[in-house]
């Protein structure tokens, strides 16, 4: 869990084709299961976060004032120092389930598992009210309300953004190798040499996870935790690059959206750092070949530039698009 004050470190130990190994997943019910976490915390860390909580957390207290056993379930299952377990299970290795299917594992959870994982997150004992059998159930029905009332209608962009996120976390491999992509992914999370990874600030043992499959999961919300299914499959869960998100709420002059056509005036207006083609198709939502020809047009004009890092050929600005898009009321810049 990337929570809490700085501590002795919690690192995980893996050889060198673990990680070599090791895969970007997108997940719908990490992305539902941290928009919780921000519906209970409350903790806005940027506007967009904010205009969320504020469109839907009334609705969410709503619920759980009707259901004030899932409401001391959720109160438990948010600890301070760990996330219950059952709450966050760990991926697909191959990234095609569907929320459906996720939540289904959630609800799959025996009830006495559920019970001693919300005894780990309270570090204490289970309150008289959680002795059921049907926890996992109400798990679910939440994380399942959660997702259609307040995840679901921005998953495209939503979806967007974490695509955007792998893409450019992919590159920084190709460019710099994992420490590059791995030193920023969360706070306390850093690459320590020796073939240990650093997950959190916190003194858990470390693990040795050598050969088993290493998943790294991006959500929007500034949420992270860490899962596993011993012995073969862990997962990262970090916050998605705040650039990326950023950049996907890039306004468009309607000036240079009439000059230059809508699509094309969001390619540029996205290029004020450099981006690949893949990018730029994860964040405009267009199809490879409708960037790749507005691309050969802002060329042609002298309006993009391009060059080549490691096997990713980036396009920016040039001085003359640059003055373009500054040009415009309203500009990005």
């Amino acid at each position: 869990m990337f929570r809490g004050e700085a501590k002795p470190l919690g690192w995980w130990q893996l050889n060198a084709d673990t990680l070599a190994g090791s895969r970007f997943v997108i997940s719908p019910l990490a992305e539902a299961t941290a928009s919780l976490m921000l519906l209970a915390r409350a903790a806005a860390s940027n506007p967009a976060e904010h205009a969320w909580l504020t469109a839907h957390r009334p609705a969410y207290r709503r619920y759980l004032a009707a259901d004030p056993v899932t409401a001391r379930l959720v109160q438990a299952a948010l600890g301070r120092r760990w996330i219950a377990d059952f709450l966050t299970p760990t991926p697909a290795a191959d990234g095609e389930e569907g929320f459906d299917d996720e939540v289904a594992q959630i609800r799959a959870t025996p009830p006495s598992a559920a019970r001693a994982d919300l005894a780990v997150s309270l570090a204490g004992p289970l309150p008289a009210e959680l002795f059921r059998s049907d926890l996992p159930e109400r798990t679910a029905r939440l994380l399942e309300w959660v997702w259609a009332e307040a995840v679901r209608p921005y998953w495209p962009r939503r979806r967007r953004i974490l695509q955007a996120d792998v893409l450019a976390r992919m590159a920084q491999v190709g460019q710099g190798g994992w420490v590059a992509a791995l030193n920023d992914m969360g706070p306390g999370m850093r690459w320590l040499g020796n073939s240990r990874l650093q997950i959190n600030a916190h003194s858990y043992p470390p693990r040795e996870i050598s050969g088993a499959q290493l998943l790294f999961v991006p959500v929007t919300p500034r949420r992270g935790w860490a899962s596993w299914a011993e012995p073969y499959r862990y997962a990262v869960v970090y916050p998605c690059s705040g650039v990326l998100a950023d950049a996907d709420q890039v306004p468009v002059p309607e000036a240079l959206a009439a000059l230059l056509g809508p699509v094309r005036a969001s390619v540029l207006a996205r290029l004020d750092t450099p981006k690949s083609t893949t990018q730029l198709v994860a964040l405009t939502g267009q199809g490879l070949g409708s960037v790749g020809r507005h691309l050969k047009i802002l060329l042609a004009a002298g309006l993009v530039q391009r060059r080549r890092a490691g096997r990713c050929v980036l396009y920016s600005r040039t001085a003359a698009g640059q003055v373009l898009v500054q040009a415009q009321p309203g500009a990005a810049d």
